[in-house]
């Protein structure tokens, strides 16, 4: 089966492992990214999307089984194309934000519609198959906190507790400020001192390190669909204290020492709970459940269905029925 990626983000981890995880089905991929360079704190423009529109056209003649468009504003683009099947993935900020209109008039229009937790079905209003972003479970793995803390350079932090904010503070929609507002409170509270860090600049292979490396990790975002640092983190055993977004509330039911808040306040004493423990999680069994493997698989069932169900449709194409004049 050869699939045509389109994408927003070429270098987003979770779709590449995703890929590479189909790679080892028989799946092969081309990937078509949006045209222009964008840097993270701006955005594409309708004009990089529109030149991006007669490539897909092209590329899509070349005998694709399906289209996979990941992100909403890469639907319309996978859509002017009308021979080969469509498999749109939502990521979250296209069903929570200003692009939601577009993913929601282009949905219907798809053969497939994949979103990364209930919260999000729900709110695109429409039936369509959920399937979070998997976790790379080799990748991610409980370590020595001392050794990890040795490789990120935290070694020499004495007795302070480390509270990991797993993104940019950079990426409005992650909130940033309001991890330092959390953090600063539960600093003066404790009888020791909390610092705030951040995987900024940071490669995604390293990240496991600073997972192991930290004290609890910190999520603070207005919006998610099924973050994959909180999945991550659970594949370290990292405790977890996190707004209730997306499907965090799900993925951490049952994992303990771990906290889902709903304001500043809760997110406060849940931190200071989870620091004062000390302990780590027992968040690596619920993540398997969510493991790279097990997502992929669901994929290739998706993709699969929908590849055969086009080809049935070209080999056996619906008679007109025939009319007899009186």
């Amino acid at each position: 089966m050869h699939v045509l990626t389109l994408t927003a983000n070429a270098d987003a981890p979770f779709m590449n492992q995703q890929m590479a995880e189909l790679e080892r089905r028989g799946v092969s991929f081309t990937t078509l990214p949006i045209s222009g360079e964008v840097a993270a704190d701006t955005s594409r423009g309708p004009t990089d999307y529109l030149k991006t529109v007669p490539k897909v056209l092209a590329e899509s003649t070349n005998g694709y089984d399906l289209i996979h468009a990941h992100y909403g504003l890469t639907a319309p683009m996978a859509l002017a194309q009308l021979r080969t099947p469509v498999v749109l993935s939502l990521w979250g900020s296209d069903v929570h934000g200003p692009v939601k209109p577009i993913s929601s008039a282009c949905a219907p229009l798809c053969e497939e519609v994949v979103v990364m937790s209930e919260e999000m079905r729900e709110v695109l209003g429409r039936d369509c198959r959920v399937i979070p972003d998997g976790v790379d479970l080799e990748t991610f793995r409980p370590e020595s906190q001392n050794r990890a803390r040795e490789k990120v350079g935290w070694d020499d932090v004495d007795d302070a507790y480390q509270v990991l904010f797993p993104y940019s503070p950079d990426r409005t929609v992650k909130n940033y400020p309001r991890a330092k507002r959390v953090v600063s409170a539960a600093d003066n509270l404790l009888d020791r001192p909390v610092e705030l860090r951040t995987v900024s600049g940071v490669a995604h292979d390293a990240v496991p390190d600073y997972m192991n490396a930290a004290d609890a990790l910190l999520l603070t975002s207005d919006s998610e669909g099924s973050p994959n640092s909180v999945k991550e983190a659970m594949a370290c055993n990292l405790p977890v204290v996190a707004l209730d977004v997306g499907d965090v509330r799900e993925r951490l039911s049952g994992v303990f020492p771990s906290r889902v808040a709903t304001d500043d306040e809760e997110l406060i004493v849940g931190l200071m709970d989870v620091l004062k423990r000390g302990e780590r999680s027992n968040g690596r069994e619920a993540a398997e459940e969510v493991s790279i493997e097990r997502t992929a698989d669901q994929m290739l069932e998706i993709y699969e269905r929908v590849a055969g169900e086009t080809e049935q449709r070209v080999r056996d194409p619906p008679q007109l029925e025939s009319s007899t004049p009186d």
